[in-house]
């Protein structure tokens, strides 16, 4: 697949960090805080942009892909009192703290255009999540919330099964929803035990 993102990069000290976002961030995606699990909704062409961001994420261990959808929330379903989030993707290996996202961010610049070619995200593939309970299994998300934003800190094996979640979002929630009458299409990508899982729904209808 093909993915048009932007480049950014910025320095902490005497690190530079790369950064990678969507050259067009989806209107119709919404991640939400909610107290069991971390809720998203997403139409067919967000899921679609996601899962190439998932992909990108599992071959890009020293950069950090942001989709800052927390602006969303405003116009879209009706999350309540429960906080809008962004996400930001990182390898296990970057060891970057979240805690020092906020400061990076600030001194994000416009960035430079950039079209990567990816493998498509296999939605058929096994995800394994039974496995990443064992204790002995360390290859499995971690998550942090700083600064409104939602971290997934994962290998490339976790980032490309996340992938395939988004992409069979994208490929089989539309004729799902219209075949049975309005009923939610939902996958789910599983984290440590310590941490919510993500819950993530097609949805076809938005407020105008």
């Amino acid at each position: 697949m093909r993915l048009h993102t932007t480049i950014h990069t910025a320095r902490l000290g005497t690190t530079e960090f790369k950064v990678i976002r969507p050259a067009r961030t989806p209107v119709r995606a919404v991640l939400v805080d909610d107290p069991w699990y971390l809720n998203g909704w997403f139409d067919q062409e967000a899921a679609q942009i996601t899962a190439g961001l998932w992909a990108l994420a599992a071959t890009s261990p020293r950069s950090l892909v942001h989709l800052p959808i927390r602006a969303n929330a405003a116009g879209g379903p009706d999350t309540g009192a429960r906080r809008p989030l962004d996400l930001v993707l990182l390898h296990h290996s970057l060891q970057f703290a979240p805690s020092r996202w906020k400061e990076l961010r600030g001194r994000l610049g416009p960035g430079r255009p950039r079209t990567v070619d990816l493998p498509a995200p296999d939605p058929d593939a096994e995800s394994g999540a039974s496995d990443r309970h064992h204790r002995e299994n360390r290859d499995r998300f971690r998550q942090d919330i700083h600064s409104e934003t939602l971290f997934m800190t994962g290998s490339a094996r976790t980032f490309r099964e996340a992938a395939g979640q988004f992409a069979d979002l994208a490929r089989k929630g539309p004729g799902d929803v219209y075949n049975h009458g309005g009923r939610h299409y939902c996958r789910s990508i599983d984290c440590d035990p310590a941490d919510r899982d993500l819950h993530l729904e097609y949805r076809a209808e938005w407020p105008a």
